[in-house]
C-alpha cells in the first residue's frame, strides 16, 4: 500500500488533503483513482489508513477510515555521521532511516575528505533530504527524519550534550562489556546520539572532545567497519535494545483486551511500496 505524509492530522471530517509534487506521483506515476486505498502519516507518530475520495490537478483528499500507531523507535536516534566520500552518504541516510535514526547529522572532521561550500551543501542537503523522505515512505515511518546543515565536531558536540545518552563506537575501544551495558541502560523515551568518524576515522584529539562532552565510547567488535557499516551496526544494536525495552514494558503493563497494532490495521498492507 503505498505511503504518504501530511503535515497535520485530519479535519473534523476525517479528511485529509495532499497537495505538492506528491498530486503529480498519485495522478500520472501511479495513476491511482478515486476508491483506492493508500496510508498516510501525519507527523505525529500516527499512521491513518484512507481512501482516495477525489484527485484534481492541485489536490488529492482523502477519507479516513482508521487510525493506528505508526512504526517510530520509543526513542529519538540521532546520527553523527562523519562526512563520507562520494554517494556514500546518501546510501548512510537510507539505511538509517529504515532502522529509525530520527534526525542524521553530517559533521566536517579532521579526517574527512569532503569538503562543501556553502552552494554545494545547500544542494546536497536538499537530495539528502529526498532521500530521507523517500525511505521513510518506504519503510512505513511515521515522520520523515530531518537531515540538519553540516556542522562542526565542536557544534554537534555541543548539541549531543543535551541528549541523555551519546555513544561513541570507536575502533580502539576494546571488549564488549562496555557496549553491552550502554544498551542495557537504553529505555523507551531517551534521546541518544551516535557518533560515527568518516572514511579514517577519529582523531585521537576528536574521541577525546567527544568522551569530554560525556560520550561512551565502546566496540562493535574486533573487526574494523567501514564508515558506511559502523552507524548502521550502532543503529541496529540501539533499534534492538530499544523495541526490546519497550516490550518488555508492554507486557509489564498491559490490560487485557489490549489491541495489537496489527488487528487495528483494517486492510492487508501486501508488498507495494512507494
Amino acid at each position: 500500500m503505498y505511503h504518504f505524509f501530511v503535515p497535520e492530522g485530519p479535519s473534523g471530517e476525517r479528511e485529509f488533503t495532499i497537495t505538492g509534487p506528491d498530486v503529480n506521483h498519485i495522478r500520472n506515476v501511479l495513476r491511482m483513482k478515486p476508491g483506492e486505498k493508500v496510508v498516510v502519516s501525519d507527523g505525529q507518530d500516527r499512521d491513518w489508513y484512507c481512501i482516495i475520495a477525489e484527485i484534481t490537478k492541485d489536490a488529492v483528499r482523502l477519507r479516513a477510515e482508521a487510525e493506528s500507531e505508526a512504526a517510530e523507535l520509543p526513542a529519538e536516534l540521532v546520527l553523527y555521521q562523519g562526512l563520507p566520500k562520494g554517494d556514500k552518504m546518501e546510501w548512510i541516510i537510507q539505511k538509517a532511516v529504515e532502522l529509525g535514526a530520527s534526525r542524521i547529522v553530517p559533521v566536517a572532521m579532521k579526517r574527512s575528505v569532503v569538503k562543501l561550500d556553502p552552494k554545494r551543501e545547500k544542494n546536497k542537503r536538499a537530495r539528502w533530504q529526498a532521500v530521507s523522505e523517500s525511505a521513510a515512505k518506504q519503510s512505513g515511518r511515521g515522520r520523515i527524519p530531518e537531515v540538519a546543515p553540516v556542522s562542526s565536531l565542536a557544534e554537534a558536540a555541543q548539541e549531543a550534550g543535551q541528549l541523555d545518552l551519546v555513544l561513541l563506537p570507536y575502533e580502539n575501544a576494546r571488549g564488549m562489556e562496555a557496549t553491552a551495558e550502554a544498551l542495557a541502560a537504553l529505555r523507551p523515551g531517551m534521546r541518544i546520539g551516535i557518533f560515527i568518524g568518516p572514511e579514517g576515522g577519529f582523531e585521537e584529539t576528536e574521541v577525546e572532545a567527544l568522551a569530554q562532552a560525556g560520550a561512551r565510547p565502546l566496540s562493535l567488535g574486533r573487526r574494523i567497519l567501514r564508515t558506511e557499516t559502523a552507524g548502521l551496526a550502532a543503529l541496529t544494536l540501539c533499534m534492538t535494545a530499544l523495541e526490546l525495552a519497550a516490550e518488555r514494558q508492554k507486557a509489564e503493563s498491559q490490560e487485557t483486551g489490549t489491541v495489537d497494532r496489527e488487528q487495528e490495521i483494517p486492510w492487508e498492507t501486501g508488498d507495494d511500496q512507494q
